[in-house]
């Protein structure tokens, strides 16, 4: 697929992929067991995620259900996607390995370019924060060293730095606590944030006990955010941002948020 870039990749996009929840989700991975999630209210959430993104004139693409893989769903630790072409990731938790098939193919309808990481090493999107050239992966119970080491292999041809740094431990991702507002600016959890990671970058930080508002996504013109959190939508809303609250009761207790249920891009080629 061929096209022009022009505008900032960090936040502009003209497409996504998503994966519509199925009845296995029941069986999806969790740290802690907060109730089982509800399938029906999950789908209609999920409607409601993908409603927002196309409202901003995105192409959206919905992919079925992908049976025997309860956490498919979270289709952002499948692959990283960037101007130049996608890489399909190795997930650290061996269930979802089988994932990543299925992504490469969706992922070779829209782009020329889709690398592969090979492993020995493991890594997941949700580790990865893109900040137009400048890419965070922290290193997490599902992305080892040897996994940063071979994205940083694969992105040099394309011109971009990697960063490795550190998730706050007990924490399963590094976007888990930070999310991209623009290319100037994150959104991130006081935890997060006084580690240093994001010198020279502002900073809007999550209210006090809405840490998990953290997770969300700049999408255009929206930044769609999980409801729940009333403080820090009116923060990042006071900083200029309009901001979207999307229900994300069931994808929470699968520890999923906002950025695990999309592949955000704009495809050069």
């Amino acid at each position: 697929m061929t096209g022009s870039h022009s505008y900032p990749q960090t936040y502009s996009f003209t497409h996504a992929l998503t994966r519509r929840p199925g009845p296995e989700i029941v069986d999806g991975l969790r740290a802690m067991d907060t109730g089982t999630p509800d399938l029906d209210l999950f789908r209609a959430h999920h409607d409601d995620y993908v409603a927002a993104l196309r409202e901003t004139g995105a192409e959206v693409t919905v992919l079925p259900a992908l049976p025997g893989f309860p956490d498919a769903v979270f289709i952002e630790d499948a692959a990283l996607c960037l101007p130049e072409g996608a890489v399909v990731m190795r997930p650290g938790a061996a269930s979802r390995r089988g994932e990543t098939p299925s992504i490469a193919e969706a992922l070779r309808d829209n782009y020329d370019r889709v690398l592969e990481i090979e492993g020995p090493g493991f890594i997941e999107g949700g580790d990865i924060l893109v900040i137009e050239r400048d890419i965070l992966v922290g290193k997490s119970d599902r992305t080892d060293a040897a996994g940063v080491a071979e994205l940083t292999d694969r992105l040099r041809p394309w011109g971009y730095g990697v960063r490795e740094l550190q998730t706050p431990p007990d924490v399963l991702h590094f976007k888990t606590d930070c999310s991209v507002l623009d290319d100037k600016t994150v959104l991130a959890t006081e935890r997060l944030a006084r580690t240093g990671c994001f010198e020279g970058y502002e900073v809007v930080l999550t209210a006090p006990g809405e840490e998990a508002a953290a997770n969300s996504i700049r999408f255009n013109d929206l930044v769609l955010m999980p409801e729940g959190f009333p403080e820090t939508a009116a923060r990042v809303n006071d900083a200029g941002y309009r901001v979207r609250q999307i229900g994300n009761s069931e994808a929470a207790k699968l520890d999923g948020g906002m950025s695990c249920l999309s592949l955000r891009f704009s495809p050069m080629g």
